[in-house]
């Protein structure tokens, strides 16, 4: 376990071995035997199982929560709750209203479930530091987060309806500034804008509508001395070059990219990388030595600005 080291990785640094982050999420309930809905609403446990799961699996970081449901759940958004997997968002107000209409406002401290993270954090990070791991805040990105708002039809607004994408944009960019700021109150050491589908776009839209909504988000974290990473899922191939510009130190990616394709481009751009743990292949399916990924994974990586985890 070595926060520092982990850090450092993810500013594109050299370091004598790569560090290792398990993006465990809900798996922390699992590893305590209690199941997910209880664990993300009770401080105690999501607490628990944080710093159960970075010491059984000898972290270097770890996520507080790996849930993109929680900026939602904060403005009044319908969330559906499960025993063995991440909550879903169940209603989409700004299908068919503007945000003015949905009467949405950027959540705070006291909203939704910030409470019971606030809370969780507090008794989780000396519990980290003592073990030298770095606490992860995860911020739901601004395209997500606008699927989350308003549905699939923000993958056709931003083509054929920019002015209202940009105005749901907008909203969203502010409500991840606040996020990114609340987990800096709670005084975790990395912050993560994790924008998943931002991959299912060309890379000209993702420039006009995915790098400029994370400025203000990325400017609060590097002004509050924290370290900031991007993480982005599926064959993010076309847009890859624009998260290595897009500002943060690092960003991360899954299984379904090359890893030596990425980690020539993360040095390009003198930024960090991380990956590339097949998730599915490996460590669900078996149908890939989990060990044998691992090492093809490590060598690939190298110890240049490479953290080691599930892709």
């Amino acid at each position: 376990m070595a926060k520092q080291i982990l850090i450092d990785a993810i500013r594109g640094k050299r370091t004598a071995k790569p560090p290792w982050v398990p993006y465990s999420g809900v798996h922390s309930a699992f590893v305590i035997n209690e199941p997910a809905d209880k664990f993300l609403k009770d401080p105690q446990l999501l607490a628990k199982g944080v710093v159960e799961t970075a010491r059984k699996y000898k972290a270097d970081g770890i996520p507080l929560v790996f849930d993109l449901s929680v900026e939602s759940e904060s403005m009044g958004l319908e969330i559906k709750y499960w025993k063995d997997n991440v909550p879903s968002v169940q209603s989409h107000p700004l299908s068919d209203k503007t945000v003015e209409e949905a009467g949405l406002k950027v959540p705070g401290p006291g909203d939704g479930r910030w409470p019971v993270l606030f809370e969780a954090a507090k008794i989780a990070k000396p519990q980290l530091d003592e073990l030298d791991c770095a606490l992860m805040g995860l911020a739901c990105g601004p395209l997500t987060l606008a699927s989350h708002l308003a549905g699939v039809r923000i993958f056709t607004d931003v083509v054929k309806n920019k002015e209202k994408a940009h105005h749901v944009l907008d909203f969203c960019s502010r409500v991840v500034t606040k996020s990114v700021e609340m987990y800096c109150d709670m005084d975790c050491d990395i912050i993560a804008i994790v924008d998943p589908v931002a991959s299912q776009i060309r890379d000209a839209t993702f420039k006009e509508f995915v790098t400029p909504y994370c400025q203000d988000a990325i400017k609060i974290i590097h002004d509050r001395g924290k370290t900031s990473t991007f993480f982005i899922c599926g064959d993010a191939t076309k847009v890859l070059e624009s998260v290595c510009q897009i500002g943060t130190h690092g960003f991360a990616i899954d299984e379904q990219l090359n890893l030596t394709f990425v980690r020539d481009l993360a040095r390009k751009y003198g930024v960090g990388f991380g990956g590339n743990l097949k998730l599915t292949l490996a460590l669900s399916l078996g149908i890939i030595s989990p060990r044998e990924d691992a090492i093809v994974s490590l060598a690939a990586g190298g110890t240049h600005g490479y953290v080691f985890a599930p892709g």
